[in-house]
């Protein structure tokens, strides 16, 4: 029974490490996961898929290390692990998309900007980009154009667009695109190009932070992992570790666990950076 109350346990520690500190105004969990579903470019994943992903991933886990050491309470150690490797995949897929759109936003304000200078009208100049932006990018403004064709609506279809990127950046460039719709005239061009600017300044200082202090963070990552790394290599040997699933093996377990997931938050809280967070667009 302790070893059941310690799986739900570490399972709920891991996914209030995972989901992070929480937005001043609440939204549903429901919509927070398909919030990061969308971010992470995995719409066609529902979080009720993601949850099923998770249970699953620890059943298997689970199955083959009490397969492997025969011993309960190891085998709920890696079920936790096992449940909790959807969502530190998820986020680790939101963080690298952040990472690549914040160095291809400049790319996009450049065509705006040209595409301006060229004499077309900005919603045309932004339908440009699904033909001429980054790759990566050129699906989402390929369904900003079809959704422009079809209502006629720049504000809608900005709306959407800012909806469908679910970026913070995305947030910023479509508030600057709203207000040169608004202003007009020859102060686009120069809103446009400010805007560049600050983004690859950004980009640039965010980029030697984060290499300076990745080998710091890796170094950390491998210090929690690397004691569990041994006890699964110990696991194969099923008689010496089935000690664990006595009283004083199980309170190692669970000591060693809360440690572990305590210098977790610990490192990630250290070396984490200030989050940009969304802005609502307030298109006219």
């Amino acid at each position: 029974m302790g070893v059941f109350t310690g799986l739900l346990l570490g399972i709920g520690l891991f996914l209030c490490v995972l989901t992070g500190s929480p937005a001043p105004a609440r939204t549903p969990k429901h919509q927070q996961l398909q919030a990061l579903l969308a971010e992470a470019e995995l719409t066609s994943l529902q979080p009720a898929q993601l949850i099923l992903a998770s249970g699953g991933t620890a059943v298997i886990a689970g199955a083959v290390v009490l397969l492997i050491s025969s011993t309960w309470s190891i085998a709920v150690v890696f079920a936790v692990f096992g449940a909790a490797s959807p969502w530190l995949l998820l986020r680790r897929r939101v963080i690298r998309g952040r990472r690549e759109r914040r160095e291809l936003w400049p790319y996009v304000i450049d065509d705006l900007s040209s595409g301006i200078r060229a004499g077309l009208s900005l919603p045309e100049a932004v339908a440009a980009i699904a033909e001429r932006g980054p790759l990566p990018m050129r699906p989402a403004f390929a369904r900003f154009a079809a959704d422009y064709r079809a209502s006629g609506s720049f504000s809608t279809s900005i709306e959407r667009l800012a909806d469908r990127l679910a970026d913070p950046v995305a947030d910023r460039v479509v508030e600057a695109l709203v207000l040169a719709r608004e202003v007009g005239g020859t102060d686009v061009g120069r809103l446009l190009r400010s805007l560049g600017q600050a983004l690859r300044d950004d980009a640039r200082a965010r980029g030697e932070i984060e290499a300076r202090q990745s080998w710091t963070v890796n170094g950390a990552r491998l210090a929690v992992c690397a004691p569990w790394a041994v006890l699964l290599l110990l696991a194969s040997q099923s008689n010496s570790v089935r000690v664990y699933d006595r009283p004083t093996g199980l309170l190692v377990l669970v000591i060693g666990g809360g440690l572990s997931a305590l210098a977790y938050v610990l490192m990630r809280r250290i070396g984490r950076l200030p989050a940009e967070p969304r802005t609502a667009v307030r298109a006219q």
